[in-house]
């Protein structure tokens, strides 16, 4: 029998895997890995009862996916957030790394994810790189050039242009602020 897989919107970091672990056990259901946006459960399909996991999962924020073009909506979130919150290195070529883990086409997906969302699929990684560019000045323990070089950008000025038009203020200026003006990464 084939085990359930849940597909679940929102999921952006480790406590909200966490936070999904846990309702899920308390539900009596047994998870088998959880990663971002996505649930293996060792049970089946029919042994799940989806309401009361979606009741569960929406007193925290998150909803359960059952569209299937919804659920490459997250899968592309979550591609990138991976690929930029939780690597040391991330992709420099989202479209090709997120047409991969997609099984899709990159053209489909990025059509797909502006209709979806409103904003383009180019414009929500520049949204991504920026707030993990804040984190990283605020964190104050790499230099302008290696957060540049960490998050993919070809130079310090592409990413300072980058920064600027969308947060309005240049990456030193920020750094000298001391303000945490970061979103949480499921309001982007």
């Amino acid at each position: 029998m084939e085990k359930a897989t849940l597909h679940i919107s929102n999921m952006v970091c480790s406590r909200c895997q966490k936070v999904v672990r846990n309702e899920l056990e308390r539900l009596g259901l047994h998870p088998l890995s959880v990663g971002l946006g996505e649930v293996t459960l060792q049970e089946t399909a029919a042994q799940v009862d989806k309401a009361a996991v979606a009741a569960a999962l929406h007193k925290h924020g998150f909803a359960l996916l059952d569209d299937k073009k919804a659920q490459v909506v997250q899968k592309i979130k979550s591609t990138v957030i991976e690929a930029i919150h939780h690597r040391d290195t991330p992709h420099p070529h989202f479209s090709a790394h997120i047409a991969r883990e997609a099984g899709l086409d990159y053209a489909y997906l990025s059509s797909l994810f502006s209709a979806a969302e409103g904003i383009t699929l180019e414009k929500y990684i520049i949204l991504q790189r920026i707030e993990r560019a804040k984190e990283l000045l605020v964190y104050d323990e790499l230099s302008l050039s290696q957060i540049a070089d960490r998050l993919g950008y070809s130079s310090v000025q592409h990413l300072s242009g980058q920064f600027k038009k969308v947060t309005d203020l240049t990456p030193s200026y920020y750094k000298k602020l001391q303000e945490n003006k970061r979103r949480p990464l499921d309001e982007i």
